[in-house]
């Protein structure tokens, strides 16, 4: 399965950002085990690139894992050395260019209309609406209306009944960090992980 079919039968991809990289390895383990496929570790975390390598190791060359905050054309290549199959930028810029120019999947930070269209000619695999949360599900919906045929994925501020919200309005998948993983990255509570993971995949089944 390739990334944008895995993104449309998923729905969800689970962001870690973690303070402490044993914790950060053991949610990606947690999340992968609760059925979330599409994990992304972002490097702005703790030891991400050692978190990204240990993981792939566990799961195999066919997981979806994921580097995100990739910034630079340095970091692209980091990120696909260490393992990640997936890039997610913040933005468009270097390290977006250069995960394109090495034929990886790329989920790549929007915003604006003139955004959506350079990140489209650059070849990207689906638009990261980000951040979200600062225009909501009508923002979105007013964003398709130009393009309707694009694979947008909001993130910011994403819990669970407003990613409901954001498929009504034409997302194909959402970006979930901190609602899903709360502190389990920092070195928390796996077993609300869980139960949060179940929330989500519930939502996302409908």
């Amino acid at each position: 399965m390739d990334f944008s079919e895995a993104l449309r039968t998923e729905r969800l991809v689970a962001i870690i950002r973690g303070r402490d990289a044993e914790a950060s390895f053991r949610t990606v383990m947690a999340l992968a085990e609760a059925g979330l496929p599409l994990i992304e570790v972002s490097l702005s975390g703790k030891d991400a690139l050692k978190v990204i390598r240990r993981a792939r190791a566990e799961l195999g060359d066919a997981a979806w894992l994921g580097a995100g905050t990739v910034l630079t054309g340095d970091d692209a290549r980091r990120a696909a050395e260490a393992g990640a199959n997936l890039i997610v930028t913040p933005g468009l810029g270097a390290g977006l260019e250069e995960s394109v120019r090495q034929g990886l999947p790329t989920l790549a930070g929007v915003m604006t209309p003139s955004e959506v269209i350079a990140a489209e000619a650059l070849g990207v695999s689906a638009l990261k609406l980000f951040p979200a949360s600062a225009g909501g599900p009508g923002y979105l919906e007013a964003l398709r209306g130009p393009f309707p045929e694009l694979p947008f994925v909001p993130v910011g501020g994403v819990d669970a009944g407003l990613a409901q919200a954001y498929f009504e309005a034409g997302a194909v998948a959402v970006g979930v960090g901190s609602p899903l993983v709360g502190d389990a990255a920092d070195g928390g509570d796996l077993d609300g992980l869980r139960k949060r993971a179940a929330e989500f995949r519930a939502v996302c089944a409908r």
